[in-house]
């Protein structure tokens, strides 16, 4: 039975811990004494307290996040209520700041704040040898990258084979826009090369194609970025995806030539934009040349195959409707293939607490602390904007609308979505579990009745339903089935006889 167990719950299986492995590479002596084990946030909290007590372990230390916090909390309750004697030590980023007054802190024995693969180690070595720490709360020093132990070879057979597997070629960010707990960073720290590329090509012997970088800034350093991708175009396979976070504006030649060279499905990136609005930027610390971040989108649109998601954020100070929605337009007019409309969160720590008075920030006091209305956006519209966020995920940013989505908005995409938004919540009353089907025809009656699209909409509809799958008649159009559609396919000639049968149904 292990001593030590490092656990986290995730929010969906498919997820690995990279935070988790690292802590686990750098036990040092420790390792043979200790046990890797993950959970889900769908798990019920008495099924993961019956897991971890079943092994027996002296010390259980969480890996405490915003996602997982409220079950994270319920599960030490228990261990305590059921096993006082058991030692809970927590980390992470949710208890990393502000941690004194949460009840998940409270309960816990010991909390360790920063990058804990040192301070942890040293914290187990005292409790298994009977020494009393002088604190609870324990703040980690900076680490050079270079006295840690990569933590790559934890992953298991069944991580590579079956969940998404997380790597770092640098930590830190050099940006301090104030909404991410990044801004905290003095800079970017990268992983010596070498090792770290030594350590990939491990992971590729073992079968591993599809790595997940979780640099925030990886074309910071243009040389490093470009020798990493090198890597991965000698080895380059049908099955290869690699998913990268770039910096906006920051996108020279030498990279371009070496993006060029990787196919369709292999290459996706995603690109925070945040706000196109220069005041707003200024105002949160963040620097971006819009201009040149246009440019660079609509150059990997046209010019290069890889996936590009997108970011924006409502709610952020000194931003109004109307300023988002100008961003927004001027973001679908890009035409990334995603653009994902987050909604404005406090994280613990992050410096934009300090607009609070000066613009009306009210914020969730529960997690995921989502901004509830500013001194701009009052909290009806803000309701209204969550929806919208959800719905768009489930038509803009889905894939399952690609021929009729640039119908559906028009000259004015946000005020056009906007309509569809409301009126989906109208005609539904929810904005999840709504079936495939029954969505297609709410957008459909929406489309003619609310926007007053013409038929012409209903025949690009027809081409995205054929290619969802769904079988028997068309929920929007009466009398017509799903295998008049199919085998249309992109036959002009038979579409047209599609487009006679829709004229006479």
């Amino acid at each position: 039975m292990p001593e030590i167990l490092l656990s986290t719950l995730n929010a969906r299986y498919t997820h690995a811990s990279l935070g988790l492995r690292y802590l686990f590479a750098n036990l040092g002596v420790l390792q043979v004494q200790s046990e890797l084990v993950e959970f889900t946030i769908s798990m019920r909290p008495l099924d993961i307290v019956e897991q971890i007590l079943a092994k027996k372990p002296k010390i259980v230390g969480f890996g405490v996040y915003i996602w997982n916090v409220t079950e994270t909390t319920a599960v030490v309750s228990l261990l305590k209520m059921l096993q006082p004697q058991l030692i809970i030590i927590i980390g992470g980023p949710e208890v990393s700041y502000e941690a004194e007054g949460q009840t998940i802190s409270q309960q816990a024995d010991y909390v360790v704040s920063g990058t804990a693969e040192q301070s942890l180690r040293e914290l187990c070595i005292q409790l298994l040898t009977g020494q009393t720490p002088k604190e609870k709360f324990i703040q980690s020093p900076l680490l050079a990258l270079a006295q840690l132990n990569l933590p790559y070879e934890h992953y298991t057979d069944t991580d590579i084979k079956q969940r998404f597997v997380y790597v770092e070629a640098s930590r830190g960010c050099p940006f301090k826009c104030e909404f991410c707990l990044s801004a905290l960073d003095k800079t970017a720290y990268p992983f010596e090369l070498n090792k770290f590329l030594t350590e990939m090509e491990q992971l590729w012997q073992r079968g591993l194609r599809h790595f997940k970088f979780v640099d925030r800034t990886f074309n910071l350093k243009i040389a490093t970025t470009q020798l990493i991708l090198e890597f991965f175009l000698e080895r380059l396979d049908a099955d290869t995806f690699l998913h990268f976070e770039l910096v906006p504006d920051h996108l020279p030649d030498v990279l371009k030539e070496c993006i060029q060279r990787f196919p369709a499905g292999s290459l996706q990136f995603e690109i925070g934009i945040q706000t196109f609005n220069p005041e707003v930027q200024a105002l949160i610390s963040r620097k971006q040349d819009n201009d040149k971040s246009i440019e660079n989108l609509r150059w990997l649109r046209q010019h290069s195959a890889a996936h590009l998601h997108t970011d924006l954020i409502f709610g952020l100070p000194g931003e109004d409707l109307v300023s988002f929605a100008q961003g927004f337009d001027q973001l679908v007019a890009l035409h990334p293939h995603e653009i994902q409309v987050g909604i404005l969160k406090r994280l613990r720590g992050a410096p934009i607490i300090r607009h609070t008075e000066a613009f009306g920030l009210i914020f969730n006091p529960y997690p995921p602390y989502n901004i509830l209305a500013t001194d701009r956006i009052d909290p009806f519209t803000m309701q209204q904007m969550n929806r919208f966020a959800r719905y768009w995920d489930l038509i803009g940013n889905s894939g399952r609308f690609e021929h009729s989505l640039d119908l559906l908005l028009g000259e004015t995409p946000f005020a056009r979505f906007w309509v569809v938004s409301e009126q989906l919540q109208q005609r539904s009353g929810q904005t999840h579990q709504i079936a495939l089907p029954r969505l297609f025809k709410l957008v459909h009656d929406i489309a003619l009745s609310d926007l007053e699209l013409s038929e012409t909409f209903t025949e690009q509809l027809l081409a995205d339903y054929a290619r969802s799958g769904q079988k028997g008649e068309i929920p929007f159009v009466p009398g017509l089935r799903q295998r008049a559609v199919q085998q249309a396919g992109t036959d002009t000639r038979k579409q047209r006889q599609v487009r006679h049968t829709l004229d006479h149904s």
